[in-house]
């Protein structure tokens, strides 16, 4: 990730190296050169000087001048590695493509203070909207996205403070049906392997399955719970803790497609079994969920529906044909029953080796 930011520092100046230099946020720099709020004259004399210092070299067409569009979409998505993500990408591409539109891609992954430099240099390379999977809750995107007054999008997730268009999935309803289907099974003792809690689909995907288990009249047993980052690697760690507990669960959760590959690897590297000695679902449906073996329990999103709105919200915007209001889509997940979780007691658990 360092590796990137540097790499990037070898080109032309950015609205990023005129805040560095003159002490101020992004937002603040945003504002003066678009004018799209009012900047102190101390500031203002600020930045200016660091323009001058550092050779930045104001956009040609840059917003602030009104001298028409770029046919340019910023679309920012947490993590490329993710098959959710990678195939949202494509289909806004092709939507947008269609309409004359291209598409200027960054990923934040997963880090904050990487998505500000990157929702910086879409705004510094005029893009006329945005389309944003937000790493999660920033003051900093929060401001940036007012001063620039761009037609903006969110897409998987939302921001505390960011009433913008969106298309999310009601991720509570889809992880409560999938945990109710594990109980259903017999299942009492379920893992969850969580996403990060600073994005709206981590918690609501972990108030999910805290609703199951309370419209069962079941405890939430904090002891089964692992707070993860949407990352195999961190899903690992969390499903190994979980099975060697003394009391080890009988099914587990993961929150998305990448930590489910963490758990099965777990599960395999402990001498156990899915779905013989332990039960897995997951959320986000992937290309190899059938491949697997056994093939793996998801929860499909509808992938086409959200990248097709989410270029038709920006599009509408683009045109003037919105309403004012923010539009908000919640789309419905749906559970793919496959091979990979087993009735409680079907089969003796296994000590591990």
């Amino acid at each position: 990730m360092q590796q990137r930011r540097n790499s990037r520092k070898s080109g032309a100046p950015t609205m990023l190296d005129v805040a560095k230099a003159a002490h101020v946020s992004v937002a603040t720099v945003s504002a003066m050169i678009n004018g799209s709020a009012p900047v102190s004259p101390e500031l203002r004399n600020r930045i200016e000087q660091a323009i001058g210092l550092i050779g930045y070299k104001r956009n040609a067409i840059a917003r602030s001048l009104k001298l028409g569009t770029t046919r340019t979409v910023g679309l920012m998505v947490a993590d490329i590695t993710n098959p959710f993500f990678t195939d949202v990408v494509a289909v806004i591409q092709d939507v947008l493509h269609r309409a004359g539109y291209a598409v200027m891609l960054c990923c934040n992954d997963e880090d904050v203070a990487l998505q500000d430099e990157q929702i910086a240099l879409l705004i510094d390379r005029s893009v006329d909207g945005l389309i944003i999977a937000p790493a999660g809750d920033d003051e900093t995107l929060k401001r940036m996205i007012a001063s620039a007054n761009l037609p903006t999008v969110l897409i998987d997730r939302l921001c505390d403070g960011i009433d913008t268009d969106a298309v999310v999935l009601d991720n509570r309803r889809a992880v409560q049906d999938a945990t109710i289907y594990m109980l259903g099974l017999g299942h009492r003792r379920i893992g969850y392997i969580s996403g990060s809690l600073d994005t709206s689909t981590g918690r609501e995907r972990l108030a999910g399955y805290r609703a199951a288990l309370e419209a069962a009249g079941l405890p939430c047993e904090e002891d089964l719970i692992r707070i993860g980052n949407f990352r195999e690697k961190d899903a690992y760690t969390a499903a190994l803790q979980l099975l060697t507990s003394p009391e080890r669960p009988t099914a587990i959760f993961s929150a998305n497609n990448l930590m489910v590959i963490g758990v099965m690897k777990a599960i395999r590297d402990i001498g156990l079994h899915c779905p013989d000695d332990v039960s897995v679902a997951s959320f986000d449906d992937f290309p190899w969920a059938d491949v697997f073996q056994p093939h793996l329990t998801t929860i499909a999103q509808p992938v086409q529906a959200i990248g097709e709105q989410a270029a038709q919200l920006v599009l509408d915007r683009l045109s003037g044909a919105s309403p004012e209001a923010p539009r908000r889509l919640v789309l419905q997940g749906r559970l793919v029953i496959r091979d990979s979780c087993r009735p409680v007691g079907s089969l003796a658990p296994r000590a591990i080796a």
